[in-house]
């Protein structure tokens, strides 16, 4: 199958190499492309991919399937050329997908241009970033959704499957709503709040640094790192995933302040916090995620 890669970072580059070390030989024939050209001549050098394209035409030309692996708001720029000015260079029988983390968006614009298309969202990923950080199994055993678009074909389908399977994930089919509202919850939610709490113990954008945060910086140990693991991504990643999963971060973010007014009225309490009230809240938290074998 002839494979085109458009953005080549962490998840991108992690596809070649599965598809590269995990595929039958001759299986997969790996085009890719990127605006930023350095790690797609580094994986043609690994003999990871076997063409490095100059242009996204010269790399959508000919493939039987399109893997839109660039950043959020990217993508959306990938779909509208492939919808549009880039439409001849797409065959008619070629399967369009994408991993951005946010589905109904991207699925919606596809389904604009009438693209043959199946969203996707492996949930895999790395602390660190770009192709140089891609691992071969970084998909074994992962869940990967996929969201059907308006367009899809039985075809589309398969290949996906085909792709997915390649790379050792799970296919999860889900209605683009319904993950959205589950991925703001485990991973876009916990992206906020994180940058949040930098913000609120460091200072925020145009801010002064916090008074007390060298202090508090030298005494942070794993709890500090635990919490704010996530602002340490990629900025422009992170971005894209808030502008396209708004609505259902913003939900979520309601949630949570929901339950933080809940914690300063006790924490508050006239005559101090009651101790019991404060162990059951704790107590009810570790229940929620830790499983009666103790894992």
């Amino acid at each position: 199958m002839r494979v085109s890669i458009a953005g080549f970072g962490l998840i991108g580059g992690s596809i070649a190499r599965a598809l590269h070390e995990r595929g039958a030989a001759g299986q997969w024939h790996v085009t890719a492309w990127s605006r930023n050209p350095a790690p797609v001549q580094t994986a043609l050098a690994d003999g990871v991919v076997d063409v490095a394209a100059a242009t996204l035409e010269e790399a959508v030309r000919g493939a039987d399937l399109i893997i839109l692996a660039a950043p959020p708001l990217t993508c959306l720029e990938l779909i509208d050329e492939l919808g549009g000015p880039l439409r001849g260079a797409v065959s008619e029988d070629c399967t369009i997908t994408d991993v951005v983390s946010a589905k109904a968006r991207v699925v919606a614009r596809a389904d604009a241009v009438e693209l043959p298309f199946i969203g996707g969202h492996p949930m895999a990923g790395r602390e660190l970033s770009g192709y140089g950080a891609a691992l071969p199994d970084l998909f074994v055993g992962r869940p990967w959704v996929t969201v059907l678009g308006q367009y899809a074909r039985l075809c589309d389908g398969e290949r996906v499957g085909e792709l997915i399977d390649t790379c050792g994930a799970l296919q999860i089919p889900m209605r683009a709503a319904a993950h959205d509202s589950a991925v703001a919850a485990i991973s876009h939610m916990p992206l906020v709040i994180s940058a949040a709490l930098v913000e609120a113990v460091a200072g925020g954008p145009g801010e002064p640094e916090h008074a007390d945060w060298q202090a508090a910086g030298s005494l942070a140990a794993t709890g500090w790192a635990g919490m704010t693991r996530l602002a340490r991504g990629e900025p422009g990643m992170g971005a894209g995933i808030a502008a396209t999963n708004s609505a259902a971060i913003a939900s979520r973010l309601r949630d949570v302040r929901a339950v933080i007014d809940a914690w300063l009225s006790e924490l508050e309490r006239d005559g101090g916090p009651d101790a019991d009230a404060l162990l059951t809240r704790f107590t009810s938290a570790r229940e929620r995620l830790v499983e009666p074998d103790g894992k």
